[in-house]
């Protein structure tokens, strides 16, 4: 069988095991012309450990209208801000800094995002993660 063309590539950021059919899922999908139920139930099915931590999924549509995704976890972002206990990043990065976060726990968001990130090996990963923390306004110990 010939592989399907591939027609659209989205990328949403999704609380998990949350999705409904409003926006920002109902919009997007139904731009495409996709089912919504048919992503829903088994997007909020994968991601029920994830239970209101936002998520980033990216969904791929084929010309014949089906689809299919794949769950990349949390963002980097908010893995730091959960790690330091922070609401939010800086509105000014480098004048204004919102906590610390030291080279413990640089490591260990990278061990868990090293799947989906552009890095050969965990030094390249921390660097990755710590260069998001330095744009958020936190210090890197």
């Amino acid at each position: 069988m010939a592989e399907k063309k591939v027609i659209g590539n989205l990328k949403l950021r999704i609380p998990g095991g949350k999705a409904t059919a409003g926006p920002p899922v109902g919009s997007t999908l139904g731009q495409w012309g996709l089912n919504m139920m048919d992503f829903i139930n088994p997007f909020n099915e994968q991601t029920k450990d994830f239970m209101g931590k936002n998520v980033i999924v990216h969904i791929r549509v084929f010309e014949d209208r089906t689809f299919d995704f794949k769950v990349l976890g949390q963002p980097v972002d908010d893995l730091i801000r959960e790690a330091i206990k922070i609401d939010k990043g800086s509105g000014k990065p480098n004048t204004e800094k919102v906590g610390k976060i030291s080279q413990d726990q640089v490591r260990e968001i990278a061990e868990k995002k090293m799947a989906q990130m552009n890095a050969v090996d965990i030094e390249g990963a921390m660097k990755i993660v710590a260069g998001t923390a330095r744009s958020m306004g936190v210090v890197v110990e």
